[in-house]
């Protein structure tokens, strides 16, 4: 990689996990796991001795079990004073709530998980290929929740791939904007009107660029100009930007007034997540996945947890996986809605 900055590149950062985020995001997190074929109960039909079940984070033979004993994922946890943008490219999740709605989502599917006053669910990996390798590719973001909705309902939507916009730039390369806009490039989804997404001056961008080898992208500036936005190179061999040569996972911070920036694929096709948004500059007390405005309020939603589990969790299991069914679904109450 050159030393040498382009006038459109505040800052370089190595990615670790999770990925380095600016406000009014929280968190990232980038999964990439290759499941092997699964077993009768979802899970990996492998030796799993030697792994620290409960807390897997190091990839061994190229997966993870995150929390997951039997199957990989995350089993019931709770989250407040946030919103969850997952965004699965391959594999699948399974969701399940403490407000009683479940889904099975994947294959390019986008989950807007408001966490408001509080929420427990959990999100698990099912395995469901018996005789093949079952990858997973997803992105989980947070986003904060600005004062006025700290305490908006819980509330999950999903968005099927089947039913917004992707983009094709050139030739074989292609963009998905999830939410916001890139120049008259512009997302299909109406944020939650608690979200911090919803309001214009935000500038809330989140999008996918897929770019084939040699092919090129000119990213256009930001509408609001005090929106800070950064670029993650995280899957290729290397990328120009500018006229830097990145070959190494990264993050760029860019200034977001900088207008046709040259993106360009140079060693075989590139991937890169883009998040934009003007900060909130409001105050922000964490304790994992509770997020309050002041330390008191943090203590209160904490104790509230303990006390009513955010709407309770009837289920037997805290991780449990929809079935074999192979369709995508979401269930809230007695609707179910499909992809199509």
């Amino acid at each position: 990689m050159t030393s040498k900055y382009h006038p459109a590149i505040k800052a370089l950062t190595p990615l670790d996990f999770p990925w380095p985020v600016d406000d009014p995001f929280l968190f990232c997190a980038y999964h990439q796991d290759i499941y092997p074929r699964a077993n009768e109960e979802f899970g990996p039909d492998a030796d799993l001795s030697g792994r620290n079940l409960g807390s897997d984070f190091i990839k061994k033979d190229g997966y993870r079990m995150y929390h997951g004993e039997t199957v990989p994922g995350f089993p019931a946890h709770p989250h407040c004073g946030f919103e969850t943008l997952t965004i699965v490219e391959e594999g699948f999740v399974d969701h399940t709530d403490s407000l009683g709605a479940t889904a099975r989502y994947g294959k390019g599917d986008f989950q807007w998980l408001t966490t408001g006053s509080g929420i427990l669910h959990s999100e698990m990996f099912p395995l469901l290929n018996k005789t093949e390798l079952n990858p997973l590719e997803l992105f989980q973001i947070w986003l904060n929740l600005p004062a006025r909705s700290k305490e908006s309902p819980a509330a999950f939507n999903m968005y099927w791939a089947e039913k917004f916009t992707h983009f094709d730039i050139v030739n074989s390369s292609h963009l998905k904007v999830f939410t916001g806009q890139l120049g008259h490039y512009r997302a299909s989804i109406t944020p939650p009107q608690a979200s911090y997404a919803s309001s214009e001056k935000a500038d809330l961008t989140v999008a996918v660029l897929t770019l084939a080898k040699g092919e090129q992208f000119n990213l256009p500036k930001a509408h609001n100009l005090h929106a800070l936005r950064s670029l993650y190179f995280y899957m290729g061999n290397s990328v120009k930007i500018g006229d830097v040569v990145i070959d190494k996972p990264m993050k760029i911070s860019l200034d977001s007034s900088f207008d046709q920036l040259p993106i360009i694929a140079i060693d075989g096709e590139v991937k890169l997540l883009l998040l934009q948004g003007v900060p909130l500059y409001e105050p922000i007390v964490q304790h994992g996945p509770f997020v309050a405005l002041t330390k008191d309020r943090l203590y209160e939603k904490i104790n509230e947890y303990r006390r009513t589990e955010f709407g309770g969790w009837t289920l037997p299991t805290s991780a449990p996986v929809h079935g074999e069914i192979t369709k995508r679904f979401a269930k809230r109450g007695e609707e179910t809605e499909w992809p199509s």
